[in-house]
């Protein structure tokens, strides 16, 4: 599933915690651009995190410490998310684990990886364990893209996630443009690509608050996005490619509880229910892939279960963890 840039900020993670996440840390050169690479924690096995579309890594703050007490833990943004420069090509999967993969190396971290991603970042980690299979010892898929669900749910829905994903696609534009002349304070524009900062305080808490309204407010974050949503097809083709059983990996696949499309205090419809039954169809495929996968439906979680539901992230993480055979 794509999601909107204020969808993701409304449910991304606030409070002290998320304090060590509003600066950058090791800016690593990686084919001519920077990237922002933050790890913690020690242990034999290293947890590497992927966002959703449009975001940073900031998106794990909820997630990411606890898992550190237990194993090393990483963090990193995409070019032109977070504190990461931007780069002359495009976020698609394959681009994003080329990245991924010389960051890691030139930092020192070294495999097994667990590679945990949601949405986008869900289908990016999969290619990475396609292309680097000796490296990757397992996966947690939180609400991971896979290459045929916005077929399907297109069809479930009669046609409207297309039709949404167009506007989303067009929001982000505008915001690109208003970006490239400068949001005017207090305008609309800023308003809807970036937000207010006493709602971005409220939402993240003081620092990182700020953190994230100076990256929404740059034109090279809206050009990121821009590319890396519109390049979700791509991205989608390139996992399509590369798809085959993943054999006794480990997989935890978690589930949304919460449509991010039903409408509130209304009756469930038969078009949303068509639209959850194919999600949840869609991500129960990916246990046929191993001998070693568990789906679990999140009850109380939308999309970016890790803002919502974090434990239940961090609990599907330590069980993959467990099963790591060195």
């Amino acid at each position: 599933m794509r999601k909107t840039v204020l969808a993701v900020l409304a449910l991304s993670a606030g409070g002290a915690m998320a304090d060590d996440f509003a600066v950058p840390h090791r800016m690593i050169a990686v084919d001519g651009h920077k990237m922002n690479l933050y790890c913690s924690g020690k242990g034999p096995v290293t947890v590497v995190f992927d966002s959703p579309s449009g975001d940073a890594g900031w998106s794990w703050s909820k997630v990411q410490p606890d898992v550190a007490r237990h194993a090393r833990a990483c963090v990193f943004d995409r070019p032109g998310m977070g504190f990461s420069e931007l780069s002359k090509r495009p976020n698609t999967s394959e681009n994003v684990v080329e990245d991924l993969h010389k960051l890691l190396a030139a930092a020192g971290e070294k495999a097994p990886y667990i590679l945990v991603g949601n949405s986008l970042g869900g289908a990016n980690v999969q290619v990475y364990a396609y292309r680097y299979p000796q490296e990757v010892k397992g996966l947690v898929l939180v609400e991971a893209e896979h290459e045929d669900e916005t077929e399907r749910a297109d069809k479930a829905s009669g046609g409207k996630i297309k039709a949404f994903y167009k506007m989303v696609s067009d929001q982000n534009k505008n915001c690109l443009a208003a970006a490239q002349k400068g949001f005017k304070p207090g305008s609309d524009e800023q308003a809807m690509c970036v937000g207010s900062a006493e709602d971005l305080g409220k939402i993240f808490g003081p620092k990182l608050g700020v953190a994230v309204a100076v990256s929404r407010g740059k034109a090279s974050y809206w050009r990121a996005n821009v590319d890396e949503y519109d390049a979700v097809d791509t991205s989608d083709a390139q996992l399509r490619k590369l798809r085959r059983p993943f054999g006794d990996l480990p997989i935890v696949v978690l589930t949304r509880g919460v449509s991010p499309y039903r409408i509130p205090d209304q009756p469930q419809s038969a078009t949303n229910k068509a639209i959850e039954d194919a999600n949840f169809a869609v991500q129960k495929e990916y246990l046929k892939l191993t001998t070693r996968g568990t789906q679990r439906v999140v009850e109380g979680a939308g999309h970016v279960i890790q803002a919502e539901k974090p434990q239940a992230v961090t609990d599907a993480v330590l069980e993959v963890l467990q099963q790591v055979k060195l």
